[in-house]
C-alpha cells in the first residue's frame, strides 16, 4: 500500500491532510500552525507515521492568502466518520469555526486515504453526501499530492486504480 505508519493489526493506515493560511495567536504563521498540528494530532491519538514537508501553494478559491500544506501517516482504529470527527475536534481547538467555503482558516484537517479502503464502500463512495474515503477531490488536489508524493508515492487509490505518482503526473501534465 506504501503507507509508513507502525499500523497494528487492529488498526487502519491513514493519510491525514493539513492546511493553513492564516496566523495563529498562539502558534504563529501558517507553517508553525501546520507543525503544532501535528503535534495536536499526536495528542488526539494520531500519532505521525511519516510527515511531508510543508509546501506553500496557492490559495484555491476566494481564499486569498497562500496556503501552508502537508501531509502526514498514522493508523487508527476508528471508523472515517469518527477520524473526521476528531479531526474536526482538533480544528476547533485552534479556533476554528464554520464559514466560507474556500475562505481562510487557521487550519484545515481532512481525511485524504483509509488504508486501501472505500468508505462508505465502492458502490456508495461518488454518490454519498457524508464522509468519503479516500477523499472524492484528492486526485485533482496538488496541494494534496504533491506532499503526498513525499510520505507514499506508491499509495494505490481504490477507486481510481492509480498511485499518488501517477495521479500527481497526471495533475502536471494536464
Amino acid at each position: 500500500m506504501g503507507l509508513a505508519t507502525a499500523a497494528t493489526s487492529a488498526e487502519t493506515a491513514i493519510v491525514i491532510a493539513l492546511g493553513s493560511n492564516r496566523p495563529h495567536g498562539r502558534h504563529g504563521r501558517p507553517a508553525e500552525v501546520v507543525r503544532a498540528a501535528v503535534k495536536a494530532l499526536g495528542a488526539a491519538g494520531f500519532q505521525a507515521g511519516a510527515v511531508s514537508p510543508i509546501l506553500n501553494t496557492r490559495a484555491v478559491g476566494p481564499g486569498g492568502r497562500d496556503y501552508a500544506n502537508a501531509v502526514m501517516t498514522s493508523s487508527s482504529a476508528l471508523t472515517p466518520p469518527q477520524i473526521v470527527a476528531a479531526l474536526k475536534a482538533v480544528e476547533r481547538s485552534f479556533g476554528r469555526r464554520r464559514g466560507q467555503r474556500w475562505g481562510a482558516r487557521v487550519l484545515d484537517l481532512d481525511l485524504i486515504a483509509w488504508g486501501g479502503g472505500v468508505w462508505p464502500g465502492r458502490l456508495l463512495w461518488r454518490q454519498s453526501r457524508g464522509v468519503a474515503a479516500p477523499h472524492r477531490s484528492m486526485h485533482l488536489r496538488a496541494f494534496v499530492l504533491a506532499p503526498m508524493l513525499t510520505v507514499a508515492p506508491e499509495w494505490r487509490h481504490p477507486v481510481i486504480g492509480l498511485t499518488v505518482r501517477q495521479m500527481h503526473a497526471r495533475l502536471r501534465n494536464g
